[in-house]
């Protein structure tokens, strides 16, 4: 494929680029569900095409095509330097990239079992077996399955003389079971909601989360939900588990820190920031207990946001975002590094597809665990009087991300140390710096998960793209719990 990306870099340096890259792009998906005993859905799709992006005259353009042949490539890089020419006429300044060594490398997702030798036979015989598990406890009304593979194999090559090709595998799976009663509905997911659990994995993955041994537990804290008594409204000391947590974090932290919308470059689908760039290095963000990370690497665990380079070129690194409660850093790429004076690109720089401008994305966004040996049952047990909640079920969050309310699951209530009784419908609200102040407990390494969210939106036209995000249950002091905005 190397090939290829020549003839479109030469004709765009012929044409007046002054930098010029080339992605080419084959990817491949699997998706299956299951509804009540029966297959909802299946698919297993294929696609390859390439991208150029260049600069011109001090201005962006970018193009894309899904034919591969040198008339068609080279149509496309001329018209990305046309394009490029075009919004020179309108910019406001030049584009200034950070420098970064040009590499050449090659790598892979780590993974034992390659998902697609899996035969769909057996990914839907799987699915089955889970649903009849669901649907076997009386009082379910609705048992929904799916199974999710993904392989991308990208080329890319620039005029600084980059030539990268990686290949990354993704597997996801999850279930979930509704019970209605009355005119109230109650949902149990497993092991998350909204798709379940997503990593960097092979098909190891679905051995690993141990699906059908679940299923006839999670089906009945669904039913047992319409029994438990309404969650309580008013000021609670409350417990995230590991999921819910995760997705807090990508709502109030991972988005606020994306730099182009800081910068006021992007606002589709989750608005601007909070995060003003004079608030660097002085924000008090949460309290010394909070530490989070942006972390690409692979040593970071199998995210969705892992991988070796970014679509632009820049290696995978460990950015510190809030270190010991103090805010510390953004999401960045090579255009929008010398914005906060950073001498090199963060390596965030990702697109869905070929035919998508590489934008900036969150990685890996996490909270690291604690240092102190503590497990969730010790947590609750230190704990006088509060709530667990688990397994988030809704979410708002405003346009700078900054007042939010979360919905979960289920809640327990705990007293003296212990869970005395189940809570349907929980949930909190707050301010996302004074959220994060309140933090006064964090578990422990091995109580820690890293998460896949893979539907993060962002863009237009949208991009729909992975993240990861690890966390271990944490305790937060003083929270409105119940009915969010009763009384504003």
């Amino acid at each position: 494929m190397n090939h290829v990306a020549n003839w479109a870099l030469n004709v765009a340096t012929l044409r007046g680029a002054t930098y010029a890259d080339a992605r080419i792009v084959a990817q491949r998906s699997r998706a299956l569900g299951t509804k009540n005993g029966k297959v909802s859905s299946a698919s297993d799709s294929e696609s390859i095409g390439m991208s150029v992006r260049v600069i011109a005259e001090g201005a962006w353009g970018f193009a894309a095509s899904d034919n591969l042949s040198r008339a068609a490539v080279e149509a496309t890089a001329a018209h990305a330097v046309e394009i490029a020419h075009a919004s020179a006429r309108v910019k406001q300044h030049d584009v200034r990239l950070a420098p970064e060594k040009a590499v050449t490398a090659e790598w892979t997702t780590p993974h034992k079992i390659d998902p697609f030798g899996i035969s769909v036979e057996r990914n839907i015989d799987l699915l089955l077996k889970i649903d009849s598990q669901l649907r076997a406890v009386k009082g379910i009304t609705l048992a929904e399955t799916n199974l999710n593979f993904n392989r991308e194999e990208q080329w890319f090559i620039s005029s600084e003389g980059a030539g990268i090709h990686q290949t990354k595998y993704s597997t996801g799976a999850g279930y979930a079971a509704y019970a209605f009663a009355g005119n109230e509905l109650q949902k149990r997911s497993y092991p998350n909601s909204y798709g379940g659990q997503w990593q960097n994995k092979g098909y190891e993955l679905i051995e690993e989360l141990t699906l059908v041994d679940n299923a006839r537990r999670i089906a009945e804290e669904a039913v047992a939900l319409h029994q438990a008594d309404q969650c309580p409204e008013g000021m609670f000391d409350i417990i995230l588990d590991s999921s819910q947590l995760g997705l807090q974090i990508h709502e109030s932290v991972g988005h606020p820190i994306e730099l182009d919308r800081v910068l006021g470059m992007e606002a589709n689908f989750a608005g601007t920031s909070f995060l003003a760039i004079d608030k660097l290095r002085r924000l008090r963000y949460g309290s010394d207990l909070v530490n989070v990370v942006a972390d690409a690497r692979q040593e970071h665990g199998p995210g969705l946001g892992t991988f070796a380079f970014d679509d632009e070129g820049v290696a995978a690194q460990c950015t510190p975002v809030i270190t010991n409660g103090l805010f510390t850093g953004y999401l960045s790429s090579r255009e929008t590094a010398h914005t906060i004076d950073a001498e090199r690109s963060g390596g965030t720089l990702r697109a869905e597809g070929w035919n998508r401008l590489p934008m900036i994305r969150m990685t890996n966004i996490s909270l690291l665990p604690g240092e102190k040996p503590l497990t969730l049952e010790q947590l609750i047990a230190a704990t006088d009087h509060g709530i667990l909640m688990q397994t988030n079920r809704s979410w708002s969050i405003d346009d700078r991300r900054y007042n939010f309310q979360f919905g979960c699951e289920m809640g327990w209530e705990i007293k003296n140390g212990k869970r005395v009784r189940m809570l349907k419908n929980p949930s909190y609200s707050g301010i996302t710096t004074e959220f994060w102040n309140s933090l006064d407990a964090i578990c422990s390494r091995d109580q820690w998960t890293l998460w896949g969210t893979p539907n993060c939106g962002k863009g237009q036209p949208q991009q729909v793209m992975g993240t990861g995000h690890g966390a271990a249950p944490s305790r937060f002091r003083n929270i409105k719990v119940g009915s969010a905005f009763k009384g504003n």
